[in-house]
């Protein structure tokens, strides 16, 4: 069976990932990449010939390629994953899909139409530790969520076309979606600019859902260290999941406090185990799904629709942020 043709459009920091990992699949190849900027064209030049290069979008987007990938600034990704669409391509999108709702909703409908495979980059959907996260919510093994707190911290990196919501969120919003599947009914965020006027820096969300269960997402690029954690508390144990950390990936704690009348608060702590995981490039099983979605007909895990949830609850944020409320509520629907 002939290998399915990719075309990459952004060799920025993600295409030349993406690439790789659709190269090492046996039923792929990267057959074209698009480029405004020439010299990042140079090395494959030097190191793969073989792929065809080009500073015009439109000559990849109107090639024989069978897909795309756009890995472009988030701006630019309403209109060329529609072009690629329209021109009868599947279409992988770097995370967010779009810079609205009304976007990502038309791009869905227009996937439908043209009966191609739409894709997201929410990576960590294809994380095996965020995959034993879910297993254990699943399972019921933390009892009654409370709440959960992720942080997404750096020095950096410093963007000047999006904020700090629209560019490390959308990691933490995916997750959320992903381990409890349901979309939160008020978002409250408190954000800040310190070193670029109005391209908030430091931001703090809380996502409150219909089951009681709340979330803290905080996310920086203005932050001594580099943190990635995801915190979830339940009323029978709690679990710690450190992407930082790979030899203790997660932990789960079987930790936690019960009031009753005499004493007011007892407290447990039991012991701490810690799952074996076993390890795949995320980003390898996001491209596996894909291409298996293109060669099978079916519809990805981190698919358009899952998009459209995640930049439901940006545009939600960003709304909070445009009313400058920072204690208002904004409705996610």
């Amino acid at each position: 069976m002939a290998k399915l043709r990719f075309g990459v459009i952004g060799w920025g920091y993600w295409g030349p990932k993406i690439a790789r990992n659709l190269d090492s699949l046996p039923q792929a190849s990267v057959a074209m990449v698009a480029d405004l900027d020439e010299r990042r064209l140079a090395p494959i030049h030097a190191h793969q010939p073989w792929i065809h290069t080009t500073t015009d979008v439109e000559e990849l987007l109107h090639s024989d390629v069978d897909a795309v990938v756009v890995a472009t600034p988030v701006k630019t990704h309403y209109r060329l994953a529609k072009e690629a669409l329209l021109c009868g391509k599947h279409v992988l999108v770097e995370k967010p899909l779009t810079a609205s709702v009304a976007e990502a909703e038309e791009l869905v409908a227009l996937a439908k139409e043209m009966n191609c495979v739409l894709m997201v980059g929410h990576t960590f959907e294809y994380s095996p530790a965020v995959n034993e996260l879910r297993k254990l919510v699943q399972a019921g093994e933390l009892g009654r969520i409370y709440c959960v707190e992720t942080e997404r911290l750096n020095l950096g990196l410093f963007r000047n076309d999006i904020n700090v919501i629209w560019d490390l969120a959308p990691h933490d919003v995916s997750i959320l979606l992903y381990l409890f599947g349901q979309l939160p009914e008020q978002v409250k965020v408190q954000a800040h600019a310190h070193l670029q006027a109005n391209i908030h820096d430091i931001a703090h969300i809380d996502l409150g859902f219909a089951d009681g269960m709340t979330s803290h997402i905080h996310v920086s690029w203005l932050h001594p260290c580099k943190v990635r954690r995801v915190t979830i508390i339940g009323d029978a144990r709690m679990v710690v999941y450190d992407d930082t950390n790979p030899a203790e990936m997660i932990k789960v704690y079987n930790k936690g406090a019960d009031v009753h009348a005499d004493p007011v608060v007892s407290y447990r702590y039991g012991a701490i185990t810690i799952p074996h995981i076993d390890w795949i490039e995320p980003l390898r099983l996001e491209c596996e799904d894909f291409v298996n979605s293109i060669l099978k007909g079916t519809s990805p895990r981190a698919s358009g629709e899952v998009g459209v949830a995640v930049v439901r609850v940006l545009e939600a944020a960003q709304e909070a942020l445009r009313q400058q409320a920072a204690s208002m509520s904004v409705s996610v629907s």
